[in-house]
């Protein structure tokens, strides 16, 4: 498990904040998070205050990275680039996380690396990391100011034969009692475009290959816009099924046949296929994945059943 306890003495009265900059090379702004996160413990009882003196015995809970060997696609001496798996988080959820993209990162880079952006757990394709704090700030922003561009590829359900964009403005909901759905289309919403390019259609699974393109950078907005268009992305266990069975996913108690039948594939069938940014030099990175490949995964078109039709409201 990544995180680990370790005990420590600390010999001479000192300001919590400042025995944790000396031991493990943090800045004071880093030092102060792990404290407030509940990282530092006297007696087992986290500490609350940063700045509070502490001496004699104490425990400290950080993040020791555990790598299963994934191996970077293409790296700087500022960045790198990871083939993310579907089913891996990028960052740790919690303490009990027993392995995310994050391992790879601190094992490789170190201390200071950090994945840049979000991909969600069961996306697999293109994750871009910082190998130091000036180049996680630098891409972090350049995401916020939308100058790096994404573009991704998803398996949906039925055919699609012309290019087309969804405008629909976008709205978190905060009340999954009736549905789990954790975005829908809103007209006071966040503004949101994507655009859809169909690329190859398999008549025997009823499936499209698509090329996504998006303009905004909303939270689910490829699986949202196109659940909208009503054409869901296989595999999707939240949009496009029923509740009972995106209840049982989220409470990790959806079996592999279950999930078939009611998402039409063992994963979601959506990979990040490219990135476009600059940081000083120009770089167009594409996933080795051959994802048109990838049907394997997707159940046949006389098993598996949606729910096209269900409605959340905000």
């Amino acid at each position: 498990m990544p995180f680990v306890k370790e005990k420590y003495t600390v010999a001479t009265p000192t300001p919590a904040f400042l025995f944790v900059m000396a031991h493990f090379g943090y800045t004071q702004g880093q030092a102060q998070r792990l404290i407030g996160k509940g990282r530092l413990l006297i007696d087992g009882i986290s500490l609350a205050n940063s700045g509070e003196v502490i001496s004699g015995d104490i425990e400290m809970v950080y993040f020791s990275p555990k790598s299963r060997g994934e191996t970077t696609l293409f790296q700087t001496p500022s960045f790198m680039v990871f083939e993310k798996p579907s089913g891996i988080l990028v960052h740790p959820n919690t303490m009990a996380t027993e392995y995310s993209m994050l391992d790879e990162i601190r094992t490789i880079a170190g201390d200071h690396a950090n994945a840049v952006h979000r991909i969600d757990m069961e996306t697999s394709g293109l994750l871009l990391a910082s190998k130091h704090k000036k180049a996680e700030r630098f891409l972090k922003n350049a995401f916020e100011i939308k100058t790096i561009r994404k573009s991704y590829l998803a398996w949906v359900d039925g055919k699609l034969t012309e290019p087309f964009a969804v405008d629909a403005p976008l709205r978190k909901r905060n009340d999954y009692s009736q549905c789990k759905h954790k975005v829908v289309v809103a007209p006071k919403g966040k503004s949101a475009h994507t655009d859809f390019i169909p690329l190859t259609y398999d008549a025997a699974l009823d499936a499209t290959l698509v090329a996504c393109y998006p303009i905004t950078g909303r939270t689910h907005q490829i699986r949202v816009h196109l659940f909208h268009m009503k054409h869901p992305i296989l595999g999707d266990p939240i949009y496009g099924t029923s509740f009972a069975a995106s209840d049982a996913y989220l409470e990790g108690k959806l079996s592999i046949e279950n999930r078939l039948v009611e998402t039409g594939a063992s994963r979601l069938m959506l990979h990040a296929h490219t990135l476009t940014f600059s940081y000083e030099a120009n770089y167009f990175i594409e996933s080795k994945i051959d994802f048109e490949k990838e049907t394997g995964k997707i159940y046949s078109k006389e098993k598996r059943k949606f729910n096209k039709s269900s409605q959340c409201f905000t």
